[in-house]
């Protein structure tokens, strides 16, 4: 057995730590080239190109099935996922005071609870509004809003280059 092994601490040294001895501080100076060298995806672009893939879908699920019911239970499944995930954007992109890290964390996870409860709510009442839904066109059009998360980080990131 290892003399490591056999310590009772679990962390390792300072000199064992991968790439601890690599670490530098930066300055503010080199901070502040850091955070103007980053752009983040707007939430409100990530909302729109939700809405945009939701209508996209229903235009082609019209086109494809030639059915009204689909084309609404598509767009309704897009919906389910695009109006909850504008009040998100709303609320976190609002002015306020400032906030620290801590209250901005609670502030992020209780959107995000609001927008999860009002996407299982609008599925919940979907057989009263559409009467009735298209269930597999309806999740289609839920699967299709919820991918375009992926599709604005990697629109964000060829813009960059």
């Amino acid at each position: 057995m290892s003399d490591r092994t056999l310590r009772s601490d679990p962390w390792p040294d300072k000199a064992d730590a991968v790439g601890e001895e690599d670490f530098k501080p930066l300055t503010p100076q080199e901070a502040q080239a850091l955070r103007a060298g980053l752009r983040l995806v707007s939430p409100w672009r990530v909302v729109s190109i939700q809405a945009a893939a939701g209508v996209l879908v229903t235009l082609v699920g019209l086109m494809v099935t030639g059915k009204p019911d689909w084309a609404w239970s598509l767009l309704y499944g897009a919906a389910a996922v695009v109006v909850p995930s504008a009040f998100m954007a709303h609320g976190m992109t609002r002015r306020r005071p400032v906030m620290t890290p801590g209250s901005l964390a609670v502030s992020f996870m209780l959107w995000e609870l609001v927008k999860i409860m009002g996407s299982v709510a609008m599925l919940g009442v979907a057989n009263w509004i559409l009467q009735p839904p298209v269930w597999p066109a309806l999740l289609v059009g839920v699967v299709v809003a919820l991918k375009m998360y992926w599709a604005a980080l990697l629109w964000q990131r060829r813009s960059k280059t």
